[in-house]
This record gives structure tokens, C-alpha cells and sequence, in this order.
């Protein structure tokens, strides 16, 4: 393969703290929302990715190639993302990309990648992205389809058979909602209430209020991300509704309890991963050498907490090296190959076997049922 000097990040090198590129062999690129209202989620991505790129140069490499990271900090605009994906794929001539922070993102992304037949790693988690199957395009987030299901699961081994909805109307949230109430029936639930709320709102206890004035309520989901859920949760708080209360997945992080805070966010429950309750994983838990080896990376070098969205990039980074790895070259077409035929592969998120219909490749056991306690992740029982 050709060695090529190209910059290590484009528009974000600033504010990451990157340096230029040294003769580098492989060129991935990366279009993040590290700044703008998804920049609690992208910025840990954006840290997390420079981090692994720095710590595989050093340790050699694949095969003795350095990786050089092009990276563009698209906002959490779509617009900017389609463009900044063009021009990965014209201008910076990268093998594989990695990124869409958020929905609207890695659809504008996966759109411009699969014309270019470029592999793609999505880290969002609407379950749109890969169902139907792209050819190109694989996520590690677990689906939000696969985040009803969780919940649905511990509702109703808690005997809960009426629930009320609260979802933010942005991509994330309005397919999550669309998703629940597909699944609820599964599982005997019925969706007694159901209301909505403008990510941007200050305030929803007008919403909340309807779902706590409604007959046959035992519990509420909110279905959302970014910082709707935090507000959600503190007007939830302020109600004192009393009845047990879940997030999605798409806030499982430190980040979260410290919007809401953590009085607020006291017995919250959500599906989330491993990475959050590293400490108390068995020592024969499969993923735990990795996520222990992430922590300590990521907490040591940004001198903050690790949360899952980081993790995220942290298992794209590791299918997409590990395919290259085991392709024995960093030709696009061989390493959509190989990412598909990645099996047993364990990451902070989950343990990952893709095929030629699945490409998230993880299932239920993925998820831990988790429980927010004295401002701490706990395992919810």
C-alpha cells in the first residue's frame, strides 16, 4: 500500500489537541458531531478515536502500517456530514469511514458511502440505518428497536402491564417511540398514554402531568437523547409522579446524571452496556479485559469519566482494524468482506458476529438492564 502524507484531522485538530500525520499507509476517516447539540455524545467519540489511533501507531500498527485519522467535526448537521463524507471519499481518498454521531448524520453519510461502495461504521442507534441492509453499512449502537425490547423485558418481569410515553420528536426519539409501540404487544404492555416534546422545550410537565392524570399508568418511558431527557427527568422529579421511571439507551452516560442531576436521576432505569458497570462485571465476563482496557485509556488521558458513546467508536475502530487486520489489505471491497465475516468479536458494547442480513451482529444479552443509585450506575435487579 501506498504511503501518503495526509493531516491526521481536518476542521477538529484544533480543539482535539491533534498534530500532523507522519507518513501514515492507511487513511480512515471520521466525520463527528464533537461540537453542537450532540457534542456530549461526539466529543468522547472524536477523543476516543484519536486515542486508539495513537496507541495502534505505536504498538506497530497493522502489519507495520501506521493509520492516519481524518476527521471532520460535521456538528450534528446532515448537510455537513453528506459534505464532509464527499469529500473523505474524493479528496481525502479514504478506505472506510467511521462516524454519524446521530441518526441525521449517518443517514447523510451512509447514503454517500454506499454510491462510493466505501465500508461505513455508523455510531447511532436508530435501527433505520441497517434494516434494511445496506451493503456497506454496519453500527455498533444497539438498535433502538432492540432498546424497546429490553425495557419491555424488565417491565414485565416486573409485572407492569400499562405504561405511559414521553418522546422527543427528533430522529432518535420519534423512531424509538415508532419502534416501542411496535414491540409493546410482545410483552403484554399497553401503551396507555402517550405524549411528545420538542427537544429544544425548557419545560414538560405539562405532558408529564397528562401521563400522571391517566388511569392504568405503572410506569414511564421516555424515549429521546441529548439533553430532553434531562429536562424530562428533572420534571419528573418535580411532579414527584412516583412511578418507576426509564430512559432509553441513548442517555447512558455520566453525562446524563449530571444534567438531570442526581437526586433527580435517583432509581432511573435504562438498558445500557458493560462500560458502565465495568467494576462489576465477573472476571470470566467476555468483555470485560476490553472494557477494563478502554477505561483506563480513555480515563487516563482525558482525565474523565468513559461513558458508551465513546465506547461506540472504541468497538467501530476495533471491527474496522480487526477486518483489515484479518484482510490482509486495506482495499475497501476486502474489508466490507471481512467486517461481515467478523464473528466472537468482543467489544464495550457488546460481542459482535455479523452475516450477509445482520449488520449490527449483537442481540438482547448485549444490553445490562441498569439502575442509577446514590448518582452511580448499578445493576437494576
Amino acid at each position: 500500500m501506498k504511503k501518503t502524507l495526509i493531516p491526521v484531522a481536518l476542521g477538529l485538530a484544533a480543539s482535539l489537541g491533534l498534530t500532523t500525520a507522519a507518513l501514515a499507509d492507511i487513511r480512515l476517516g471520521a466525520s463527528i458531531s464533537a461540537t453542537g447539540p450532540a457534542a456530549f455524545l461526539g466529543d468522547p467519540e472524536a477523543k476516543t478515536l484519536e486515542i486508539l489511533v495513537e496507541q495502534l501507531n505505536a504498538a506497530g500498527g497493522i502489519g507495520g502500517e501506521n493509520i492516519a485519522l481524518v476527521l471532520y467535526d460535521d456538528a450534528g448537521d446532515p448537510n455537513k456530514a453528506r459534505t464532509f463524507a464527499t469529500r473523505l471519499v474524493e479528496d481525502d481518498e479514504v478506505v472506510a469511514i467511521i462516524g454519524g454521531t446521530t441518526t441525521g448524520t449517518s443517514m447523510s453519510i451512509l447514503a454517500v458511502a454506499e454510491d462510493a461502495e466505501i465500508p461505513f461504521i455508523s455510531l447511532a442507534g436508530a435501527i433505520d440505518i441497517i434494516d434494511p441492509v445496506k451493503r456497506h453499512t454496519f453500527k455498533t449502537p444497539h438498535t433502538d428497536r432492540m432498546a424497546c425490547q429490553k425495557i419491555f423485558e424488565h417491565m414485565q418481569g416486573q409485572g407492569f402491564t400499562g405504561i405511559g410515553l414521553i418522546s422527543g420528536t427528533d430522529g432518535f426519539g420519534a423512531s424509538m417511540q415508532a419502534q416501542c409501540k411496535d414491540v409493546a404487544g410482545d410483552f403484554g404492555i399497553q401503551i396507555v398514554a402517550d405524549e411528545t416534546y420538542d427537544p429544544k422545550d425548557a419545560d414538560m410537565t405539562a405532558q408529564l402531568t397528562k401521563i400522571r392524570n391517566t388511569a392504568g399508568v405503572q410506569a414511564v418511558l421516555n424515549p429521546g437523547f441529548g439533553q430532553g431527557p434531562s429536562i424530562v427527568t428533572r420534571n419528573y422529579r418535580q411532579l414527584d409522579i412516583g412511578l418507576p421511571f426509564y430512559q432509553s439507551h441513548g442517555v447512558a452516560s455520566d453525562g446524563f446524571i449530571e444534567l438531570a442531576g442526581a437526586d433527580a436521576a435517583e432509581g432511573v432505569r435504562l438498558p445500557g452496556t458493560a462500560l458502565l458497570v465495568a467494576d462489576l462485571l465477573a472476571d470470566d465476563d467476555a468483555q470485560k479485559p476490553v472494557v477494563t482496557a478502554y477505561k483506563a485509556a480513555f480515563e487516563g488521558k482525558t482525565g474523565t469519566p468513559v461513558g458508551t458513546f465513546g465506547g461506540y467508536a472504541h468497538d467501530a475502530f476495533m471491527i474496522l482494524t480487526d477486518a483489515i487486520a484479518r484482510a490482509g489489505t486495506a482495499e475497501p471491497a476486502a474489508i466490507r468482506d471481512a467486517i461481515e465475516a467478523t464473528t466472537g468479536l468482543a467489544g464495550t458494547t457488546g460481542i459482535y458476529s455479523f452475516t450477509a442480513t445482520d449488520h449490527l451482529g449483537l442481540d438482547l444479552s448485549a444490553f445490562r438492564m441498569l439502575e442509577i443509585s446514590g448518582g452511580k450506575w448499578t445493576l437494576a435487579e
